[in-house]
């Protein structure tokens, strides 16, 4: 039977790309595979990227891409309590996120009497055993739905799945804005789970969203790790779709795209000297980022010009410019630079240096 034949007799056939999930694998880390010692904070962190981690408690954690996990998968979300917070204050969460823009969710028919349910699945594994809550919540409605899953085995590698009613209630803007979120809680404090767990879609009730959800922060040994995330439209949750990792990566790029890491002399962009001192260039993304992104630099001494086959450091660093596709750097040099000469930005010696751009949402 011709493969366009086969479809035609499975109309239910899924085409395309099926997981809404960016980085469900985990695979990328752009910013850094660990970071140490979050406190109480939120952001997105040196970690799979894509997964906006949110600590409002007492405990710390040290954050990870992992190399533990489940067969045919290579690296999962690691969160590792390294101070525990034995009993929560009324207000404290810990919770890790996707967030999605709007446009891309148009599919699921929210706020329309057609409106389509999502199965959410995923592997996980943590020391802290019992019932733990996902959650999506519609922030363009401030509407929310909450399931729970069952550790069941300590430090043993799980798969869960989820389904999701349909909303028919509330249609999300159509823009590149945040819209949608997941959120796997880990710890609740009494704001959060004093009331009945919301499994139908309903307006935000705090005290409804993480009913049922075990601290997982209260020792020192528990570890929490996620992997092999995908959430699709339907009912059933079907085989996990792996992606080339150019493919992932170039997702990842619209949120946030990093120069520097891979080796001590990353070349970043090419420009030309102002004067003696002074000095500008021009980086051009590998894609079309989500909206002008904000830069940081890990230290602007991190990094230094190429330039008649000598290296010199930078004394600053600026942004004159940015766009979605674009960046204009600038700064200076202690001295050196002939004015009109080409020069290259380049790390400085060091595989730690990061010049960062967010446009996360």
């Amino acid at each position: 039977m011709s493969k366009a034949r086969e479809l035609a007799q499975k109309p239910n056939q899924p085409t395309g790309r099926k997981n809404l999930i960016i980085n469900g694998a985990m695979n990328v880390a752009q910013r850094g595979t660990s970071q140490i010692g979050v406190g109480y904070n939120a952001g997105y962190f040196d970690a799979p990227d894509r997964y906006i981690f949110n600590n409002i408690s007492q405990a710390v954690f040290d954050l990870s891409q992992a190399a533990d996990a489940p067969d045919g998968f290579a690296y999962s979300y690691k969160l590792d309590c390294t101070t525990a917070d034995t009993s929560l204050a009324a207000d404290h969460e810990i919770n890790l996120s996707q967030r999605f823009e709007g446009q891309d969710f148009q599919h699921i028919k929210k706020g329309t009497s057609d409106a389509l349910p999502m199965t959410l699945s995923f592997w996980v594994k943590s020391g802290k055993t019992g019932t733990y809550i996902v959650e999506i919540k519609d922030t363009d409605n401030t509407r929310t739905i909450s399931k729970s899953y069952t550790v069941n085995s300590a430090n043993t590698w799980e798969k869960k799945s989820v389904t999701f009613v349909g909303d028919t209630s509330g249609a999300l803007d159509t823009d590149k804005n945040l819209s949608l979120f997941v959120s796997w809680w880990v710890s609740a404090g009494s704001n959060y789970n004093s009331g009945t767990l919301e499994t139908s879609w309903a307006s935000q009730t705090n005290a409804n969203r993480a009913v049922g959800q075990v601290n997982f922060a209260d020792n020192t040994s528990n570890n929490w790790l996620l992997t092999g995330v995908q959430l699709e439209v339907g009912t059933v949750a079907t085989e996990f779709e792996h992606c080339s990792y150019g493919e992932e990566l170039a997702l990842c790029q619209r949120y946030c795209i990093v120069y520097g890491g891979d080796s001590t002399y990353d070349r970043i962009a090419t420009g030309h000297s102002v004067n003696t001192t002074n000095w500008s260039a021009f980086v051009t993304f590998p894609v079309e980022m989500r909206a002008n992104p904000t830069e940081s630099t890990s230290a602007d001494s991190h990094f230094a010009l190429y330039h008649a086959n000598t290296v010199t450091a930078l004394t600053s660093l600026s942004v004159n410019y940015a766009s979605k596709k674009i960046l204009a750097l600038s700064g200076n040099v202690a001295s050196g630079l002939t004015t009109g000469r080409s020069v290259q930005l380049l790390t400085n010696a060091r595989t730690d240096a990061r010049l960062i751009l967010d446009a996360e949402l």
